[in-house]
């Protein structure tokens, strides 16, 4: 009975390392430049957090992605307007190009073999840039204004590949099929 109970002490002390690690992951991270936000979500898969200040007046939303990533690889993050899920989304993507400088830009997913090739969105994105950091690719844009829209269906991803400055489809792993869900950017 003792070697039970340790056993489940010792799984509750890992666990609540392990979450109490999750939150400072997210909530203490040091931006370069100065940056801050005001709220950010660890996600649930894809080693990704969100970080975000929420401007009332103009609907405006400050945003930094940030998930781990190989250098040769990409991210995205995007908001679905329609529905649940990746086709659909309008993206922001950030990889290292053929001159081993990082970029990001928007681009719409419109079937499950992506292009993301440069494209306009229905939303306005603005001040959108990439860094490279500690084995993290950082996307950093302002979105909106949103109007009364706040709460949105987003989505995240990641690539192993670039070739000829495109992002190369991802894995079809567990983990890249359950990365969406919804965000609601007034929540503090």
């Amino acid at each position: 009975m003792a070697s039970s109970s340790t056993s489940k002490l010792l799984f509750f002390i890992l666990a609540s390392i392990f979450l109490v690690n999750s939150a400072q992951n997210c909530s203490n991270y040091t931006f370069p430049a100065n940056r801050t936000f005001t709220t950010c979500k660890v996600l649930p898969v894809l080693e990704a957090n969100l970080h975000w200040t929420y401007n009332s007046s103009s609907t405006k939303v400050s945003m930094a992605y940030r998930a781990k990533q190989d250098s040769k690889g990409w991210v995205a993050w995007a908001i679905n307007p329609t529905r649940q899920g990746m086709v659909g989304s309008q993206a922001l993507v950030a990889f290292h190009n053929s001159t081993d400088s990082m970029i990001a830009y928007t681009t719409q997913i419109t079937s499950y073999s992506p292009s993301m090739q440069r494209a306009n969105l229905s939303f306005q994105v603005s001040n959108i840039s990439a860094e490279y950091l500690n084995n993290e690719m950082i996307i950093f844009a302002i979105i909106g204004p949103l109007g009364n829209e706040t709460t949105v269906n987003h989505v995240w991803q990641g690539g192993l590949s670039v070739s000829n400055d495109i992002p190369q489809i991802h894995p079809f792993l567990s983990q890249h099929l359950q990365s969406f869900g919804q965000i609601d950017f007034q929540t503090v």
